[in-house]
């Protein structure tokens, strides 16, 4: 069997693809373990700095392999099934995976970006869409809702009654419907060079700074105003301690240090 997903380093970013082109990426159990198996791999990566998540392909993912999944309906149990309801299961860590990471994930959206596809993009940092690529919440045409963490992302990027809608109706919209809804973050011709100038970029700060800014905001977006405030400072001691932010200021003043890798966030 091909690998499902490939993983290739360059320069401190990963590149990962869904790969399996010939199926328009669409997620069997294999999928789902192969991209929850990439990601803790990711995680041990000290000397990580970003990640580009794209698709093999026409299509970065057009959700569910239906036929496969159905074929044996045990793999649907390995997907919900979960020790504990409050953590996430097989199906919801592809997705919500992406956002536990400490390094900016960048997902490169073409073509269709259906039901899990879109729920692993939302997944994401940050979603650069080609103007080609069409998305959809498309759980609503099979009888289902999203199941797979997206709706963390939804709550965090669009109104309410925009997120009901989608759900509920399973529009096809497109990359700039996806902009004025705040699922895109951009839209680019070339979704994965803008994502790797954009990885490129980051890599530019302090890999302090990108962790705690992304765990700081992940953790605060929602919650009480002193939660948020005791954070913000509890990291910036924690900031002010390490050696990253002595490098990221020797930088500015035009030396050329590395920095070291980033403490555990």
């Amino acid at each position: 069997m091909p690998e499902r997903i490939s993983v290739r380093l360059e320069n401190q970013v990963a590149q990962v693809q869904l790969n399996r082109p010939d199926k328009h990426n669409a997620l069997d159990l294999a999928m789902f373990v192969a991209i929850a198996a990439c990601q803790k791999r990711l995680a041990k990566d000290r000397d990580l700095r970003a990640v580009v998540l794209s698709g093999a392909g026409v299509d970065f993912c057009t959700g569910l392999d239906v036929k496969a999944m159905m074929q044996n309906r045990r793999n649907l149990h390995k997907l919900l099934w979960k020790w504990l309801p409050w953590r996430a299961n097989l199906a919801q860590v592809v997705s919500v995976g992406w956002r536990s990471l400490p390094v900016p994930v960048i997902a490169a959206v073409h073509g269709r970006c259906w039901g899990g596809g879109l729920q692993i993009a939302l997944g994401a940092d940050f979603r650069i869409v080609q103007p080609d690529a069409t998305l959809s919440v498309m759980e609503g045409k099979w009888g289902l809702i999203p199941d797979m963490g997206g709706t963390l992302a939804l709550r965090e990027l669009t109104a309410r009654d925009h997120a009901m809608w989608l759900a509920m109706s399973a529009e096809e919209f497109g990359a700039r419907r996806a902009l004025d809804l705040g699922l895109a973050t951009a839209i680019a011709d070339d979704a994965v060079a803008t994502a790797g100038e954009m990885a490129s970029q980051l890599k530019e700060r302090s890999p302090d700074a990108v962790a705690a800014v992304k765990r700081l905001l992940r953790k605060s977006w929602t919650g009480s105003t002193g939660t948020a405030l005791a954070r913000e400072t509890g990291y910036q001691l924690r900031i002010l301690s390490g050696d990253n932010q002595r490098i990221a200021v020797r930088r500015q003043m035009g030396e050329s240090p590395a920095f070291r890798p980033a403490g555990r966030w």
